[in-house]
C-alpha cells in the first residue's frame, strides 16, 4: 500500500522526487532534445561532435553563469556533461537508425530555427535551476542521495528507455560537485 501512494504521489507531481528533481527534469528534456538533434543531423554531412559549437554554449554559459553569481567553471562542468548526454543518444539513434532505416524520423527539424531556441531556453532554466540548488549540490552524500532519487524517479515518470537513461545518468553525473 506504501508503495501503491508513493507511485501515486510521483505519478501526480509529473516532477521529478526532491530538491533535485526540476534541476532533473529539465536534464531529461534537454535528453530528450538530442533526439531532435539526431533527426536534424542524421544523413547529412554535419557530424555529432560540434567543438566549435559546443565552445560557443560553454563560453555563454560561463558568462551567464558570472551574471547569475554562480561558479562559472562548475556551471560549465554541468553542461559539458549535458552536451556529452546529448552525443550520446544522438550516437545511439544514428546506429539504431542504420540498422532499423524504417525508424529513422520523416522530418528533418531545422536546427538553427527549431532545435536551437529550445536548447538555449533550457539552458536559461538550467542555469536558474543551478543557481537555486548551490546549496545542495556539493560532493555530499545527502546530495547524491538527493540526485539518485531524483533521477530514478525521473527514469519513471519519463518513461525513459535505456539510450535515454544512460544519457541522464551521464547528464546527472557532475550535480553533487
Amino acid at each position: 500500500m506504501r508503495i501503491l501512494a508513493v507511485a501515486l504521489t510521483l505519478a501526480a507531481s509529473l516532477t521529478p522526487v526532491g530538491p533535485l528533481g526540476e534541476l532533473t527534469d529539465l536534464a531529461v528534456k534537454r535528453v530528450q532534445v538530442a533526439d531532435l538533434v539526431a533527426a536534424a543531423k542524421f544523413g547529412t554531412p554535419q557530424p555529432i561532435d560540434d567543438p566549435a559549437r559546443e565552445q560557443q554554449v560553454l563560453d555563454g554559459v560561463r558568462t551567464r553563469s558570472t551574471q547569475l553569481g554562480i561558479d562559472p567553471e562548475n556551471a560549465a562542468r554541468f553542461f559539458r556533461a549535458q552536451i556529452e548526454a546529448n552525443k550520446l543518444v544522438q550516437r545511439g539513434l544514428y546506429a539504431r537508425w542504420t540498422e532499423h532505416p524504417e525508424e529513422v524520423p520523416s522530418r528533418r527539424p531545422d536546427l538553427g530555427a527549431e532545435v536551437r531556441p529550445i536548447l538555449d531556453r533550457l539552458t536559461t532554466d538550467i542555469l536558474n535551476e543551478l543557481k537555486d540548488t548551490e546549496q545542495l549540490r556539493r560532493p555530499t552524500l545527502r546530495c547524491e542521495i538527493h540526485a539518485t532519487i531524483a533521477e530514478r524517479s525521473a527514469v519513471v515518470l519519463h518513461r525513459l528507455d535505456r539510450l535515454h537513461e544512460n544519457a541522464l545518468a551521464e547528464a546527472m553525473r557532475p550535480v553533487c560537485s
